[in-house]
């Protein structure tokens, strides 16, 4: 099943995608947006452009686990979206997800405008491919007796 994930910035958001065996995701695009109205439509129109199942948006958790005004902004975000597509909405604790794409950025040395410009949907790819993880887990975890 394909599958959309949603990195929401204050100006930026990230956006990935997987394959419909949910094995590899892949970044779409960064949409540049503040207005979370427009923002919501911007992504509910992609996710039925790219024909997703399911749409998985980054819950910013602190590290302790509370929720600070990010998250709560993810949540209404999410609600949001619910209103504007009829597919099933996740939030997932995207802790750590930004530092691991600025990990993987500094390995492929991409640096400057450009990295600015790919950063958040690389931390969407991290996401979504940590929420992949975690849907392949369970259902193995399934299948055992």
């Amino acid at each position: 099943m394909k599958i959309l994930a949603v990195d929401l910035g204050g100006a930026r958001t990230g956006l990935a995608v997987c394959d419909a065996g949910e094995v590899l995701a892949s970044p779409v695009r960064v949409v540049v947006e503040r207005d979370r109205n427009r923002l919501a439509k911007t992504v509910a129109k992609e996710a039925d452009t790219l024909a997703v199942r399911e749409i998985v948006v980054g819950l910013p958790r602190n590290m302790d686990g509370s929720e600070g005004e990010s998250a709560k902004g993810a949540r209404a975000f999410a609600a949001l979206l619910k209103t504007l597509v009829s597919l099933p909405v996740v939030l997932w604790d995207e802790r750590g997800t930004t530092i691991t794409a600025h990990g993987y950025l500094n390995e492929t040395d991409t640096r400057g405008k450009k990295r600015k410009a790919v950063i958040d949907a690389v931390a969407a790819t991290v996401i979504l491919q940590d929420y992949l993880r975690y849907r392949k887990n369970q259902r193995t975890e399934e299948r055992l007796p």
